[in-house]
């Protein structure tokens, strides 16, 4: 759909054990992303975002600062497919 875009999020630094994942889905739930968020064994926190372009560019700003506890390093950011099914999650640890 155009004016629509799904991006994968690779955030790093302080993110696990702040609150992060809770912290996005309420982001991602206010902007009506689709998409789900998890926390990897490697102490990263991975996001799939989807929705209008404008809403996905808010939310990446928003994950950059994060929840007030949480210290973003850095997010990689590479294209993706949109999520299969409507709405925002939490995935199990990948």
């Amino acid at each position: 759909m155009a004016g629509t875009r799904a991006v994968r999020l690779l955030i790093k630094g302080r993110v696990q054990g702040v609150g992060y994942r809770d912290w996005a889905i309420d982001e991602a739930r206010a902007l009506a992303l689709d998409g789900w968020v998890r926390n990897l064994r490697s102490g990263e926190v991975e996001a799939l975002i989807a929705g209008p372009d404008a809403a996905v560019e808010r939310m990446i700003e928003a994950c950059r600062r994060g929840p007030a506890i949480a210290r973003v390093a850095d997010i990689e950011i590479s294209p993706a497919a949109p999520p299969p099914e409507r709405g925002f999650r939490r995935l199990p640890t990948g």
